[in-house]
């Protein structure tokens, strides 16, 4: 059975700074990742890795090149579309989780499923994920409460609410201990597991290790 590709990425290609201070951070990389496959990204600190996820997710715009998520093109899209896509096609997990610190672990899984544009099985999804997690009996507790494996995993069921076809994880172990990190990898490879592509960017060769494949961003390009 052919793969199904879910990310499409050629030629990508973006610059930060001006004149002499000018940095390409990205210099034609491309990427494709299909469904239910783990890429890894390695590279050193401000290799660009973090600014290749922020445009494959349309966060941030390329100077040149395309991406396309599950068939949907994301480079040209409108601010409007671009957000529609977001909400159904991909969904983010960061280094420092970024829940809101006045919800509970679980309000701010459900609050993903209540914005506009949300799927409307989204907020029973959230609940169900909440419990898969194993996250039910700390679900009322303020993030501040919360270990950060924890904090983590709620991160994650939040995006995982509309049933994205792409996760995109952003150093997801780099703020977690050993164990907490292990827990999280070995869910990522779940999730993988259930269909989904996921994108992994991390310094640390231990996280990628559960990926199918990994690459490294080297003066702008990805190789393998």
């Amino acid at each position: 059975m052919p793969r199904v590709s879910v990310v499409e990425a050629r030629g990508l290609v973006k610059t930060f700074g001006e004149g002499r201070a000018a940095r390409r951070v990205l210099d034609g990389a491309d990427l494709d990742v299909g469904a239910g496959e783990i890429v890894a990204v390695l590279g050193r600190s401000g290799s660009g890795k973090s600014t290749l996820l922020h445009v494959l997710g349309g966060l941030d715009r390329p100077e040149a090149g395309t991406v396309r998520v599950a068939g949907e093109p994301v480079t040209g899209a409108t601010e409007r579309r671009l957000s529609d896509l977001r909400h159904r096609r991909i969904g983010f997990v960061f280094q420092f989780f970024h829940l809101l610190p006045e919800l509970s672990g679980e309000d701010n899984v459900l609050l993903a499923g209540r914005v506009r544009g949300a799927d409307a099985a989204a907020v029973a999804r959230g609940r169900e994920l909440v419990d898969r997690l194993g996250l039910r009996h700390v679900a009322d507790s303020l993030p501040h409460q919360l270990s950060g494996g924890e904090q983590q995993r709620f991160a994650i069921a939040r995006a995982l609410v509309n049933d994205p076809a792409l996760l995109l994880a952003d150093e997801p172990t780099g703020n977690l201990d050993a164990q907490a990190g292990r827990h999280v990898l070995a869910l990522l490879r779940g999730l993988a597991a259930d269909g989904r592509a996921i994108v992994l960017v991390t310094h640390e060769e231990g996280a990628a290790r559960i990926a199918h494949r990994v690459l490294r961003l080297e003066g702008g390009k990805l190789v393998g």
